[in-house]
């Protein structure tokens, strides 16, 4: 509960930040590469079962810090116009069922924002890294604390101001260990998200 109080605290402040300053022109489609963004998404994990194996039912709330830099001008001029984003994530996992555990990880990331909708930008987004934990004992599935986590998903983007956006979408994650110990039957969840970003350069 405390991970979740701080986040939505964070999530308010950075939404009134946002306030502040008052909304300008659209940026040009050029000159997008080297642009920086951070933010934050908060969500909940509801629980996927893909097998037989995977029994338990993984509920929590998951907190991602973000960083990431734009590295493609808009590529094309048909709707799917879009650039190429490359960053890093963190990951906290704060698991309430089947028993209380948690998650530490980073994972870098890849993302691609379709920009031929105005101040609406959707976009999809995956990544990977190692994830630290206290599993092990805990989450029948997994035999170890050091697992990874593999996510992919998509979002929109909502500019409130040239530097503040609103940010919501849905991801589809995976934990196991890559089979350096048993079990590895891995685990699942869903995680519907919101959150805000700021462009910082």
């Amino acid at each position: 509960m405390f991970i979740l109080r701080v986040c939505a605290v964070t999530v308010l402040f950075y939404v009134g930040l946002a306030w502040l300053s008052p909304i300008s022109a659209e940026e040009s489609s050029g000159g997008m590469v080297g642009k920086q963004t951070v933010g934050v998404v908060v969500g909940g994990m509801l629980p996927v079962r893909l097998t037989d194996g995977q029994s338990s039912k993984l509920n929590g709330v998951s907190a991602h810090p973000s960083w990431q830099m734009t590295v493609t001008n808009p590529i094309g001029n048909e709707w799917w116009s879009g650039s190429i984003a490359l960053g890093v994530e963190v990951a906290l996992l704060g698991i309430a069922e089947p028993t209380g555990a948690y998650g530490v990880g980073f994972t870098p990331k890849a993302a691609y924002t379709f920009t031929s909708f105005g101040r609406l930008k959707p976009y999809i987004e995956g990544g990977g890294g190692p994830l630290w934990t206290n599993f092990q004992g805990r989450i029948p599935e997994q035999g170890s604390d050091f697992n990874f986590l593999v996510w992919g998903g998509a979002g929109v983007s909502y500019d409130l101001t040239t530097y503040w956006a609103l940010n919501a979408g849905v991801r589809f994650s995976h934990i196991s260990n890559a089979d350096t110990d048993t079990p590895n039957r891995g685990i699942n969840y869903m995680l519907p998200f919101a959150g805000v970003s700021a462009k910082i350069f």
